[in-house]
């Protein structure tokens, strides 16, 4: 048995009253709180205005096509995992103004504006959902290309993390090493430990901003018995996969760009472009101009897109991607693949949400494994 020694490295807080006060002390300092609300049926994330505002005692069974919150453990604050909504939405926004033109005699000029960078603290946010903000930093922090409105929204973010102590029906993260336990990425970490007799989180500190809230809380020292239990839970998690990614996924897909099974999914699949408006780290965009009626002004947007869209791939003669056939192929391999080559690590960080509000139920580990398979009777 382990001794209920004392750690440096993490703290215990209350369940009800810690969280609470770790909600007032973020509002305190300015920050705008988001997290995990019960809305329509779904965890979506918005605005909290306190600790009641979470949803309590209830979890949510995903499959193929399929979602439902159903009850869970009583009292419970994280017994879910993740459901359409991702903090890309306030990192990357659906649409953003990019710029604005105001007539000028006979030509235009720009409007200079200081855009409102608003410092939100994102509560509740997953393991998958770190690695997927890291993947969005390659992106959009490159360098003479980088996007200043993301990098802005970027640096205000407080984030607490929530390691996982349940996997959804169709998680696959511990296969793709991006959870259930939160390996950087954060300012706080919590893991949940309910028990008949205590219930309570054990916090971890990533960050300077992370260890001057911290001390506002004024939790307790965990003890190594503290640590363990919550690494414990965390590993039962990872062995409890709804779903698996089939090694090597990457060269595989290279391998069979001439696959029928990619014609196999066509037939099934809808060219709705659910997969990637859930998707956590897809960054299609379009960029569109829109004039008042008097033609004096005029305003860039920059909106999100998807691959799955006949437009996207549209050039001087018409679209190079007609089939739905080439769209999902584009996609399964950009994301597994040749994301790579871009940004030397995979675009998909085992969130299973593809799967689940795919309309058809298209499974992507799935279909992985199926091109495997037919390779290995070609």
């Amino acid at each position: 048995m382990t001794a209920n020694k004392s750690t440096n490295q993490a703290f215990v807080i209350d369940a009800d009253k810690g969280l609470q006060k770790l909600i007032a002390v973020l509002a305190a300092e300015g920050y705008q709180v988001v997290g995990p609300r019960l809305e329509d049926g779904a965890i979506v994330y918005a605005e909290l205005a306190s600790s009641a505002d979470l949803p309590v005692g209830v979890k949510d069974k995903q499959d193929g096509g399929n979602y439902r919150i159903v009850k869970g453990r009583e009292g419970v604050y994280f017994d879910y995992v993740v459901g359409p909504h991702s903090w890309k939405r306030y990192l990357f926004p659906p649409e953003q103004k990019i710029c604005e033109f105001r007539r000028q005699g006979k030509a235009f000029r720009i409007v200079e504006e200081t855009p409102d960078v608003p410092a939100y603290a994102f509560i509740g946010a997953r393991p998958c959902e770190l690695q997927a903000m890291q993947i969005h930093d390659r992106v959009f922090d490159n360098g003479e290309f980088a996007d200043p409105a993301y990098l802005a929204r970027r640096d205000a973010a407080f984030v607490v993390a929530v390691n996982c102590t349940q996997a959804g029906g169709t998680c696959f993260c511990a296969s793709m090493n991006t959870g259930p336990k939160a390996s950087g990425g954060f300012d706080l970490a919590l893991t949940e430990i309910a028990e008949k007799s205590r219930h309570v989180f054990v916090v971890e500190v990533g960050s300077q901003r992370g260890q001057e809230i911290v001390a506002k809380l004024k939790g307790a020292a965990a003890t190594d018995g503290d640590v363990s239990k919550a690494d414990a839970l965390v590993k039962k998690a990872a062995a409890k996969m709804g779903r698996e990614m089939v090694d090597d996924v990457g060269p595989l897909l290279k391998r069979n760009l001439e696959s029928n099974r990619w014609y196999e999914i066509s037939k099934r699949c809808l060219s709705c472009a659910n997969c990637t408006l859930v998707c956590p780290t897809c960054f299609c965009n379009t960029v569109e101009d829109v004039t008042d009626l008097t033609g004096a002004n005029a305003v860039r947007n920059r909106r999100w897109d998807s691959c799955f869209t006949m437009d996207f791939s549209y050039i001087h003669g018409g679209s190079i991607r007609r089939e739905g056939a080439s769209r999902y192929r584009q996609w399964m391999t950009h994301k597994l693949s040749s994301w790579f080559d871009q940004f030397e690590q995979s675009g998909c960080v085992g969130c299973g949400r593809c799967i689940t509000w795919c309309p058809v139920g298209i499974d992507i580990t799935q279909e992985a494994r199926a091109i495997r398979d037919s390779e290995g009777r070609a």
